[in-house]
């Protein structure tokens, strides 16, 4: 998923966005509410909106609790994990009035976030299931894991996480912009062709026509054709 991090404290912040990472989300990170407003609540007209959000309440120029009611009134689809140090029972209701879908106290687990994020992607997709089938490929979200035929396939993380993007949507045709938007963070460049340079690496390892090409639209992960 596409998330926003919004935290002041760095060393927490730079812990989170580590773990959300490896978990094969693709993170932003802010630490103000003035800096969130412009990424999420009133972005720019061509920015990809964000799949879920985490937010620190208390924030060195604004209010957490601010932020999730102005974006819910813009209705934003987001899904808002609270991520606050506020224990009590009236921050947590004041939290989920406000909007949030989740409430979480820190100290924070990284593992139980992951978790709580998969739940919600779950959800969104309609799906019990972390696993996706495409014939005899198998694309495991949870473990980050890939088999083709019941073998396992050794993938590089940027490949991985094409794969993922496409598998997360079965059936769908993803846009080479969403595709990179999934990629990367804003700190990291993306080259004019990478998207098209992983899919051929891909399409090397589990077949030529796993990955089709809708010209002017992206690509489609299908079934691989038999051996």
């Amino acid at each position: 998923m596409r998330v926003l991090l919004i935290e002041d404290d760095a060393m927490v912040g730079r812990a989170l966005k580590a773990g959300l990472a490896q978990d094969g989300h693709a993170a932003d990170w802010v630490q103000a509410a003035g800096a969130a407003h412009s990424a999420w609540v009133a972005p720019a007209a061509d920015t990809v909106p964000y799949d879920a959000v985490i937010v620190d309440l208390g924030l060195p120029d604004g209010s957490g609790l601010d932020l999730i009611r102005q974006a819910r009134a813009r209705n934003t689809r987001s899904v808002i994990i609270v991520v606050t140090a506020r224990g009590r029972v009236a921050d947590r209701i004041a939290g989920l009035d406000a909007g949030a879908d989740d409430y979480m106290v820190k100290p924070i687990d990284l593992d139980e976030l992951a978790a709580r994020l998969r739940a919600i992607e779950r959800r969104l997709e309609g799906r019990t299931s972390e696993e996706r089938r495409f014939g005899a490929l198998c694309v495991d979200l949870k473990n980050n894991a890939v088999r083709l035929a019941d073998k396992p396939v050794d993938l590089t993380a940027l490949e991985l996480a094409v794969l993922v993007a496409l598998a997360r949507r079965p059936g769908a045709i993803l846009s080479k912009e969403r595709i990179e938007e999934t990629l990367y963070n804003w700190d990291k460049s993306v080259g004019s062709n990478t998207v098209e340079v992983l899919v051929y690496r891909l399409r090397r390892k589990l077949g030529n026509r796993t990955i089709e090409t809708h010209r002017g639209l992206g690509y489609r992960l299908v079934e691989p054709e038999p051996a």
